[in-house]
């Protein structure tokens, strides 16, 4: 077997050169992280079930017409995609108070937004990953203003989508993580959904429980991460509800 080359590495992930022009391979590693990896674990099956979810929703999405970089998966802890440029933002939709919102504006977890509200954060990890406004980005060239409407559009949309399909398996969507590209197609330019969209990326909470289905588990010491994971993974169809990501590596058992 060839010695693939190494693009980028990041908390979560790895980005290998994939085997045609213009696509990866990101390979999804089983690495917890918060805080900026401040707080970080190895999670055996973590990304196991990342890999799998965000397949589930990212062709969910395509079908819809919803741009993405996602191809296909091609095992269980690799997709491949395609090539883009990511902006170098996130791009968090919130529907109800929690985390950083909560703190900041001293509103009661749990509070119902009036309306689902968008919030965009430089991707540095040095400066903590600060929130920007839409004058900083289009200042400073992060992305134009064509673009700004293009990624606002997608992020309602996905919102409009994940809200549904999480409400119909009896989980609330609080709010999510999501990132965009630039896909360059001959003299074309796209503004794609890329990255993933996972448990890692959202915080979920069951309906009626409101227990934490999420890495909000693991950031806030709660334990049963792989557990909350593997439940969103049977609500959705991904898993059945006899098998199970074992504890001690990235295979599913019967």
């Amino acid at each position: 077997m060839n010695r693939r080359r190494r693009i980028y590495e990041g908390k979560a992930k790895i980005l290998y050169e994939g085997p045609e022009p213009g696509t990866l391979v990101q390979h999804f590693k089983d690495d917890a992280t918060a805080f900026n990896k401040k707080k970080h674990q190895v999670v055996d099956g973590k990304g196991v079930l990342n890999n799998r979810i965000s397949e589930y929703i990212f062709n969910h999405l395509n079908d819809m017409g919803i741009p993405t970089h996602f191809i296909r998966r091609l095992n269980m802890r690799e997709q491949l995609i395609r090539e883009v440029e990511i902006i170098p933002l996130e791009v968090v939709v919130r529907n109800v108070a929690a985390g950083s919102l909560s703190e900041r504006l001293g509103i009661e977890e749990g509070t119902p937004l009036p309306r689902s509200i968008i919030e965009f954060y430089y991707k540095n990890d040095e400066l903590g990953d600060p929130m920007v406004s839409e004058e900083h980005i289009t200042a400073f060239g992060w992305a134009n203003p064509q673009e700004m409407d293009d990624i606002m559009s997608l992020a309602i949309r996905v919102n409009d989508f994940l809200s549904g399909l999480f409400l119909g398996v009896g989980i609330r969507l609080v709010d999510f993580k999501m990132e965009c590209g630039r896909l360059y197609e001959n003299d074309m330019v796209r503004i794609v959904v890329a990255d993933e969209i996972s448990p890692d990326s959202c915080r979920l909470w069951d309906m009626t429980s409101n227990e934490k289905l999420d890495k909000d588990r693991f950031r806030r010491d709660l334990g049963g991460l792989l557990e909350a994971y593997q439940e969103v993974a049977r609500r959705l169809g991904i898993l059945n509800a006899n098998e199970r990501v074992t504890g001690t590596g990235p295979v599913l058992v019967q």
